[in-house]
């Protein structure tokens, strides 16, 4: 053998553990795949999802399906490799790291944002509904999430509507900030809240702040929410968080308050925020929810209007699932009964 030949394998062999090492070592990427589905119309551990007390509800049929998207933790590493095997998958997104998640944000921190967003999403999505079908809503002050072993643990819960501290009637979440601090780290103050239409008022003593010694807190993460006329209740897995549920959410409680089935039972999947007056936003992985709702069987994916162009490029077989434009509640409402009678039904479709 010549020494050109063995130069040669060496040059070979050295390159092809550099390219091993390189495929293991750690880059700044996270990866999105299609995530669970969930019917909303369905029943969890025996009780329907949506639940309405205190007014007339009907019976429904078919699908109204949530979609989610499966995102690596923030502490995750990815290999290379694996974040390579992810760009060739259709299927699949590749990003940045920094273009999802803060530098320093862990997993928790992902767990309890989701929360947050969820009970704030549920709330507006009931608000949108009971808007849409005339109901005249007054504003309130909520607790969205109550920190773990902090001082109003086990004393405050999520969804608490705060009316008054020390006295005073809370008009916004920044009342409740300005009489945290006023008490200051160590002082006491008397929380009256409405839970389940019983009030109730607790005692807490804030403690100092994590980040801020001097900075007094009770632990508790407040917004503002909406006084029903009637308690409407959506049900789901704590694993589901963020607000892109709101379109599915509201539609579920729009078809429980109305005769009939909305759905005219059909399969009909879709993603979007909603804000109370109705309007769709949009949201992120737009591609792998439709891949997911495809995946169920989906007849109908409402896709807000800003989400359209992206939507088209979903990996999944043409006309394999309608593709259909929701831009508020009240066209997503018209496009559903529209496609619902007939699925060649002139609609806002996407493309």
């Amino acid at each position: 053998m010549s020494r050109r030949t063995v130069s040669s394998i060496i040059a070979v062999v050295a390159l092809v553990a550099l390219f091993g090492v390189a495929a293991m070592l750690p880059v700044p990427y996270v990866t999105m795949s299609p995530g669970p589905t969930l019917d909303v119309l369905a029943e969890r551990q025996g009780e329907e999802i949506v639940q309405i007390d205190g007014e007339r509800s009907y019976p429904t049929k078919g699908t109204l399906e949530l979609t989610t998207i499966s995102v690596t933790s923030p502490e995750r590493e990815l290999g290379l490799a694996e974040v390579l095997g992810a760009w060739f998958d259709k299927t699949r997104a590749v990003y940045p790291r920094d273009a999802i998640y803060l530098p320093e944000q862990t997993a928790e921190d992902v767990e309890a944002e989701g929360d947050v967003e969820m009970i704030s999403s549920q709330d507006t999505a009931i608000a949108a509904a009971l808007s849409e079908l005339g109901y005249d809503l007054g504003m309130s002050t909520e607790v969205f999430d109550v920190t773990e072993d902090g001082p109003a643990d086990g004393k405050l819960k999520a969804r608490d509507r705060i009316i008054s501290v020390d006295g005073a009637k809370v008009r916004d979440a920044d009342a409740v900030v300005e009489a945290v601090q006023q008490a200051g780290v160590g002082g006491t103050l008397r929380f009256e809240v409405l839970r389940a239409g019983e009030r109730r008022t607790v005692s807490l003593r804030p403690a100092p702040g994590e980040d801020d010694p001097d900075q007094a807190r009770v632990g508790v993460t407040v917004g503002g929410g909406y006084d029903f006329p009637f308690a409407v209740e959506v049900n789901i897995d704590d694993s589901i968080g963020g607000p892109s549920a709101g379109l599915i959410f509201a539609l579920a409680v729009y078809d429980s308050l109305t005769p009939g089935a909305l759905t005219g039972g059909r399969h009909i999947a879709g993603t979007g925020t909603i804000t109370a007056d109705g309007t769709v936003g949009p949201i992120g992985g737009i591609q792998q929810k439709i891949v997911a709702a495809a995946d169920t069987g989906g007849d109908l994916f409402l896709v807000p209007a800003d989400n359209c162009d992206s939507a088209l490029e979903a990996a999944v077989e043409e006309d394999e699932i309608e593709l259909v434009k929701a831009a508020t509640l009240r066209s997503a409402v018209r496009s559903i009964r529209a496609f619902a009678d007939d699925p060649d039904a002139e609609l806002p479709r996407c493309g």
